[in-house]
């Protein structure tokens, strides 16, 4: 039995106490099918947030069977909450959408076990016919019964629905009210309905209708034209209005005895029920990762407007780079050792072999600038929108167990390889068409991996850090356009600037150890002629500062991801 009392639930607005929830005191039995109406804005969503532990209420009490939900809360196991919003993503089909499901939340003795859950839910669902569709072609009623369908790979003992209807067509809002009455009844399984719509109401057991955030009915469905005095359902909102909402809430007060769920005395006494759900245990950080990981390349590889641009970056960017360089590198002038020549020749000549340094210079630090800003402009491509973009899938399947480190290894193994192919190709191509740039090619690949992967890793923190997509993006371009301008590479910065922003600036570490790297070699005096105005930091200084940016990044993903967004 689910009892709450006495619940209460308040935000703080512009230093005002808002009362969303007040006063609720309810009694639900076992296997009841319930339905929370009521007009917009009432506070069914947030009821229903309460009882799955989502908001916290701000006093009160809430118990199922006799344990306190405040001392040990649902496990994701035993309890299934349905969002108002779609939880499978369009690329998979919805087999594949099931078993990811199964694997992310149950642990399985083995392959069969696995096939007995998802054709238990496939054939209670009827989504058996439609397993090889993909979820973006689906009806709205078919979606809606993927959502529940994702939720019953647990078999939990409650289901909450929020808004599962809302949408739908009559036929399909049948269909689902329906398939939600069957599986209470079939498995003695709790389900609480939040719903605006009033059709189908005689189909549950027990109705709860809320009024400005107070309880002003919880009966049968049969009684409710008789409470509100009114000849149809459709006729109740309307007449809330008439009466303040304190008033409804005292008059259920005084006649709430007289109504009863007429399944309070019922209890679960099916040993299979009882058994099937000692089975059944989350799924292991390993599994939840090759879960994750599999279907993250499954919906990358379909997704063909992301492949078209990863691959137009993967080899355009670098054939750019090496445009600049098709002529090669000189070898810069030198001056005699001796020299007999008047002295307007040898200030000539010195000032030739000056600018002969300068060109040569200007063009081995544009090309590896270059480099380095297109690969952070990859970066930020990567992964900026990877989180952020599925927000509110992350947070429903982080409700129903997923752990944040499984989450998290699986965006890092799959950026890694990202990053690895743009890097090493990079690196590679320009080396092969542009062989007179100097530097070891280990050290340059490195180097750009490192600028790459540090760029990956902000870009991905971002994306954890902020609420939609849309924003994550735009200021991870701002971020990548920033680079090169306060890197120091174009115009040397005041001192007092640099000093503040080079720590964050990936592509200045970048830029600065692989021209360190290469002023060892003959090419020395060209880039002391191009860099006179900016320091240089050491090969080692960099590669630590790069690693900072990555560990940062990941530090903030990890924040990100964690910190409920909901």
């Amino acid at each position: 039995m689910l009892i709450l009392k006495n619940i209460c639930f308040n935000i703080r607005k512009d230093e005002e106490k808002i009362n969303l929830i007040k006063d609720n005191n309810l009694k639900i039995g076992k296997g009841s099918f319930v339905a929370v109406v009521g007009p917009s804005g009432c506070g069914k969503t947030t009821l229903l947030k309460i009882i799955a532990g989502i908001n916290e209420q701000s006093s009160g009490k809430i118990t199922w069977n006799e344990r306190d939900l405040a001392e040990q809360d649902f496990s994701p196991i035993e309890l299934g909450y349905v969002p108002q919003f779609s939880i499978a993503y369009d690329e998979l089909t919805v087999q594949e959408s099931i078993n990811i499901a199964i694997n992310i939340r149950v642990k399985t003795k083995d392959k069969s076990h696995a096939q007995n859950i998802y054709n238990r839910i496939v054939n209670h669902t009827g989504l058996d016919k439609l397993s090889d569709r993909r979820v973006k072609v689906l009806s709205g009623g078919q979606k809606r019964r993927l959502s529940l369908a994702l939720e019953l790979v647990t078999n939990p003992r409650v289901l909450l629905c929020d808004e599962v209807t809302s949408g739908l067509d009559p036929k399909s809002e049948n269909e689902i009210v329906s398939l939600m009455h069957s599986l209470s009844k079939d498995s003695d399984r709790t389900i609480i309905n939040v719903t605006h719509s009033l059709n189908n109401l005689d189909l549950y057991d027990s109705v709860i209708v809320l009024y400005d955030g107070f309880t002003v009915y919880h009966g049968p469905p049969s009684n409710l034209n008789h409470y509100f005095s009114v000849s149809s359902a459709e006729e109740i909102y309307p007449t809330l209005t008439k009466r303040e909402n304190i008033e409804w809430h005292e008059s259920w007060k005084k006649h709430s005895s007289k109504y009863e769920d007429p399944l309070l005395s019922r209890q679960t006494n099916s040993i299979e029920i009882h058994n099937q759900e000692q089975l059944l245990s989350q799924a292991s950080a390993a599994k939840q990762f090759h879960a994750l990981t599999l279907r993250k390349w499954k919906i990358f590889l379909r997704d063909r407007t992301q492949i078209v641009l990863h691959l137009g970056m993967l080899f355009l960017f670098p054939i750019l780079v090496v445009l600049f360089g098709l002529d090669g590198i000189d070898q810069p002038k030198t001056i005699p050792n001796q020299d007999n020549s008047d002295v307007i020749e040898q200030l000539n000549h010195q000032v030739s072999v000056s600018k002969s340094h300068m060109k040569i210079g200007s063009l081995i630090s544009g090309l590896v600038m270059f480099q380095v800003i297109l690969l952070t402009l990859m970066a930020s491509n990567n992964s900026s929108r990877e989180i952020a973009g599925e927000r509110e899938i992350l947070e429903k399947e982080k409700f129903s167990g997923l752990r944040i480190s499984s989450y998290l290894l699986s965006k890092i193994g799959f950026l890694l390889i990202l990053v690895l192919l743009q890097s090493v190709w990079m690196g590679i191509f320009v080396q092969i068409f542009v062989p007179s740039l100097p530097g070891n090619i280990i050290t340059k690949l490195i180097v750009l991996f490192l600028v790459n992967a540090s760029m990956t890793s902000i870009c991905l923190g971002i994306s954890g850090i902020m609420r939609n997509p849309e924003q994550s993006s735009l200021l991870s371009i701002y971020l990548v356009g920033f680079q090169l301008p306060l890197s120091g590479a174009i115009l040397a910065l005041p001192n007092w600037i640099s000093q503040i922003t080079q720590p964050f600036i990936s592509a200045y570490w970048a830029w600065s150890g692989s021209l360190d790297s290469m002023k060892g070699e003959y090419f020395g005096q060209s880039i002391d002629a191009v860099t006179q105005d900016t320091s240089l930091q050491s090969i080692n200084i960099c590669v630590v500062w790069l690693v900072i940016h990555i560990v940062v990044g990941l530090f903030f993903s990890y924040i990100g991801a964690k910190r409920p967004q909901w």
